[in-house]
């Protein structure tokens, strides 16, 4: 059994973090779901970016668009949902199986966005009803200005993966939006089953820190904030407010580890999955990232849902259960 299906035992969704077209054309994408128990997949401008520029599939689509009279930010969104819209359709068994739980997608608003609260529930709303699938998550940036977008979002039934997350604070802000917009829908009498993810970045902790650090304790801030940040969903999920939300029909926002790619080429190069297998959270990793997971990986043990310490080489969280 491949380590990428172990983890899934336990209750940790594999995801891809990329999107090509290739993928999809050549049944790459297909084959890992079936090989690599892929459940979901994520995506960004980024991603599109370098698919775009770094392959000819796009080409003939792009002139009939530019003749039509397309161009910019329409364009690539057409370009973006027509491959999510197939990426969608092929997870859509797993979605339809877990009841919604899995077998996502996910497509970022624009990134000139980040600041502007209406135009983000705008396009949020815009850019759902345009690709038309139910597992299809809107991703939208944790920022001050997001926060209230995110909780509009939820409002009007729009699956949100909130993203850009980089603290326990920061994680906790996003899932209080989300709460509030669940709170709403059941005050309004509408169905609080939204579903949404919250998108904690992880490695960018240790490439930013990887100059002013020691050899031995490189590695180890983005896992250290992981593992307190899972710490407080673990709290907020099991919290009075959270169950009160299940029993009218809700569910859990679930933690989604982002940007687990190792940056590092002295580390391992599944550092952030073996250091944070967790229940309840997603793990979307690069396509390196995952073929080396189903190659050489081996799982180590889950994390707690509760604990008073932790402690990882010199590095040390320590916090009191509430």
């Amino acid at each position: 059994m491949k380590a990428t299906q172990k983890l899934h035992e336990p209750g940790q969704s594999v995801w891809l973090d990329n999107i090509t077209r290739d993928l999809l054309t050549s049944g790459t994408l297909k084959r890992y779901i079936a090989d690599l128990s892929l459940t979901g997949l994520t995506s960004n401008p980024t991603i599109f970016d370098h698919a775009i520029k770094n392959s000819f599939h796009y080409d003939s689509t792009i002139r009939s668009k530019l003749t039509e009279g397309k161009s910019g930010e329409t364009l690539f969104f057409e370009l973006a949902i027509e491959d999510l819209a197939q990426a969608a359709d092929l997870f859509r068994p797993i979605w339809d199986r877990t009841n919604g739980v899995d077998g996502w997608v996910s497509l970022e608003v624009s990134p000139l966005l980040a600041h502007d609260t209406a135009s983000t529930i705008a396009a949020a709303k815009a850019l759902h009803g345009q690709a038309n699938r139910p597992n299809l998550f809107i991703k939208i940036p944790g920022t001050r200005e997001g926060l209230p977008a995110i909780e509009e979002t939820i409002f009007a039934g729009v699956p949100v993966n909130v993203t850009l997350l980089f603290s326990r604070e920061h994680y906790l802000a996003a899932a209080e939006a989300y709460l509030r917009g669940i709170e709403r829908r059941i005050a309004a009498g509408l169905n609080p089953n939204v579903g949404s993810v919250a998108s904690v970045f992880v490695s960018r902790w240790d490439a930013a820190v990887a100059d002013e650090l020691p050899a031995q304790l490189r590695n180890q801030l983005g896992i250290a904030v992981a593992k307190r940040t899972y710490k407080a969903a673990c709290e907020l999920l099991a919290s009075a407010r959270s169950r009160r939300i299940y029993n009218e029909g809700g569910r859990p926002q679930r933690l989604l580890w982002a940007s687990t790619g190792t940056k590092d080429p002295a580390a391992s190069d599944i550092l952030y999955v073996k250091g944070l297998a967790a229940p309840l959270t997603v793990n979307t990793m690069p396509e390196g990232t995952v073929k080396a997971l189903a190659d050489h990986g081996e799982i180590g043990e889950m994390l707690p849902p509760r604990w008073r310490r932790f402690r990882r080489g010199t590095l040390a969280i320590r916090e009191s259960q509430r």
